[in-house]
């Protein structure tokens, strides 16, 4: 008998609608728990209401998906969060019937070497690993931040920096959750990476793998509130890579080009299948052409040159 973990999300009735769609990536099949819907019930006779639902919050609603027990209930909690923060919406994430200090063992049940791209290879702290010729091994430790490497868009995304970042590039990685991709791509030879993230405790564990995997004097993670806070310094970069979420990539794009050099490249992943298209036209109406398109089950990832 298969065994199932609940995750929960509660949020404003306001951003639900945002919820589902962000939560309905994860799967279709969502329970939604709006107390307002017990306004529509016609009682006829006069039937008795459960007071849990009478008196409850009428201004939250709350979202459920179910995972199977083959699925990671941890990285997934956190992909949420994740996205959630990102967006700006304030929601209670939860896991019923299990507390949240269990995840610390929970992640090491589903995390073992994974190759993200043809020769990149992320390996968890814990476990001994030997590279083979060519193979380039980024050592993780997520802790509670989004980027194991198991989920699709963290290996379409990594696929293109592999395939189009050139040595010596100077790289912008957006959202950079553990701080996997920016890692990726100074073991790829990038000359230098800042690597941004909305959370404090993201950009924390970013570091410290920064740090575990020997690249400090190549990659930097700061806190970024998006695109706001980008060190410009030394002028817009060779290859930015972002892997959100494509209602944040649509949001960015109004301002992504200046961040990117003339003839330089942008990847964008955590795209749903159905949002590809709007996101594709969005970057080419801002001076960008598709290049190359990625997709594994119903997620994209995007790969464009900004035109000079």
């Amino acid at each position: 008998m298969n065994e199932w973990t609940q995750l929960r999300v509660t949020c404003p009735v306001s951003d639900a609608e945002t919820v589902s769609a962000v939560m309905s990536m994860i799967d279709n099949n969502l329970m939604i728990e709006d107390p307002n819907d017990a306004d529509e019930i016609e009682t006829i006779y006069g039937e008795l209401m459960d007071e849990s639902i009478v008196n409850a919050d009428r201004s939250e609603v709350k979202i459920s998906v179910f995972l199977s027990e083959d699925r990671n209930p941890a990285e997934i909690l956190s992909y949420l969060r994740d996205r959630f923060a990102v967006l700006g919406i304030e929601t209670k994430t939860e896991t019923v019937g299990r507390k949240e200090s269990d995840w610390a063992e929970v992640w090491k049940k589903y995390y073992r070497p994974l190759p993200i791209s043809s020769s990149v290879t992320v390996v968890p702290v814990w476990e001994k690993y030997e590279a083979k010729d060519g193979e380039k091994l980024v050592f993780m430790d997520p802790g509670m931040a989004f980027g194991s490497g198991t989920h699709e868009t963290t290996r379409l995304c990594a696929a293109l920096i592999e395939d189009y970042m050139k040595p010596g590039d100077y790289v912008l990685d957006v959202g950079t959750g553990s701080g996997i991709l920016a890692i990726a791509a100074a073991k790829l030879g990038a000359g230098k990476v800042n690597a941004y993230d909305i959370d404090p405790v993201a950009v924390r564990i970013a570091g410290e793998n920064v740090t575990f995997n020997g690249v400090v004097d190549t990659v930097n993670c700061g806190v970024s509130d998006l695109l706001r806070d980008v060190d410009l310094s030394e002028g817009p970069y060779d290859f930015v890579s972002a892997n959100i979420v494509a209602d944040i990539i649509l949001r960015m794009a109004d301002d992504i080009s200046r961040f990117v050099k003339d003839g330089g490249l942008l990847a964008v992943s955590g795209i749903i299948e159905r949002q590809a298209g709007e996101v594709e036209e969005k970057l080419v109406s801002k001076g960008f052409d598709l290049l190359d398109r990625r997709t594994e089950r119903d997620w994209n990832s995007l790969l464009l040159k900004k035109r000079a």
